[in-house]
């Protein structure tokens, strides 16, 4: 679907949307470019846009389908720019990815975005009141788009950090369900974000220094980009290394709580050995067993178990096996 087609000259958009028919005439003009926005498109829907800007064939399919890794590649006549989009659904603990294709070219722009996250709305309603930046052509597009993406990840690492937080609590608490499920989850949505965002370092520090074409003008806008980015892919490794190092700790847990019981159930049976052991002897009936004619006997036998028992209750709950 093509949610906009709008001209700008000198920096300003200009008033109505632009026929699909007009743009390859109206994106040579001086001073002037088209931004076309599509969302999901179709094979048809896109192929006339493909055939309107010339775009390379093999970026057909990347646009339709949206399976690419964040990157960059530079065709004839255009560049394209892959983002991974990403919003974090608390309540699945689940991180949502989506995507965002940009082909920059000479006077034009088509961004295709497929998922909800990182709406385009806002952006172009930002970028439109900033003819200052518009001036710098299409890269100052791809540059409010880059920015609008990577800001959108700080939400993303907020939910991930609270819900790690929750993990270490259950883990260093006496918690009745074990959260080694919630551990391993949380660490597949960790990397899902880390895929999405790390593989753009590269290329967003290209395009600070100046490559593909950046006007001057933009350079430090992009360096501004590529350092937010930064903080988030160090962020997101930080928590897989605390993700792992919880698991470590919730397994130690674990493997401590099974020795403590292990020592109380062999505590129990030494107790319950010497009632059974006597038991046992007298259960074998001799005949000449002195206290068997004794009038205490009964009484003193069962006296001894039960001060045995005690006693290897004591021991075992001073050394803490009780």
């Amino acid at each position: 679907m093509i949610v906009d087609c709008a001209l700008y000259t000198d920096g300003k958009r200009q008033e109505g949307e632009l026929p699909l028919g007009a743009v390859s005439e109206a994106c040579h003009r001086p001073d002037a470019f088209v931004w076309i926005g599509l969302f999901e498109p179709s094979e048809d829907e896109f192929d006339a846009v493909r055939r309107e800007f010339e775009l390379h064939e093999l970026a057909v399919e990347d646009a339709v389908h949206a399976h690419q890794r964040p990157k960059i590649e530079v065709y004839d006549r255009s560049i394209l720019v892959v983002l991974k989009t990403a919003r974090y659904l608390d309540a699945e603990e689940a991180v949502e990815l989506g995507e965002i294709l940009m082909f920059v070219g000479d006077g034009f722009i088509v961004t295709v975005r497929h998922g909800g996250a990182s709406p385009l709305g806002d952006v172009r309603r930002r970028i439109d009141h900033r003819p200052d930046l518009l001036r710098c052509g299409p890269a100052a597009v791809a540059h409010a788009i880059v920015d609008q993406v990577v800001d959108d990840y700080a939400p993303v690492t907020a939910g991930l950090e609270k819900d790690i937080q929750e993990v270490e609590y259950e883990v260093f608490t006496d918690a009745v369900a074990n959260p080694v499920e919630r551990i391993y989850k949380l660490k597949r949505e960790v990397l899902e974000l880390h895929q999405a965002a790390a593989p753009l370092v590269e290329p967003l520090e290209t395009l600070a220094r100046g490559g593909y074409q950046v006007p001057e003008d933009l350079t430090e806008y992009f360096r501004d980009v590529h350092d937010h980015l930064l903080r988030v892919v160090e962020q997101v490794q930080g928590f897989r290394d605390l993700l792992s190092s919880v698991l470590d700790a919730n397994l130690t847990r674990v493997s401590i709580r099974q020795n403590e019981d292990m020592r109380k159930i062999s505590a129990w049976v030494a107790i319950a050995a010497v009632p059974t052991m006597v038991a046992g002897i007298y259960g074998m009936n001799f005949e000449h067993m002195p206290e068997l004619t004794w009038t205490a006997g009964y009484p003193v036998t069962l006296g001894i178990m039960i001060s045995a028992c005690l006693l290897l209750y004591r021991q075992f709950r001073r050394s803490g096996w009780l």
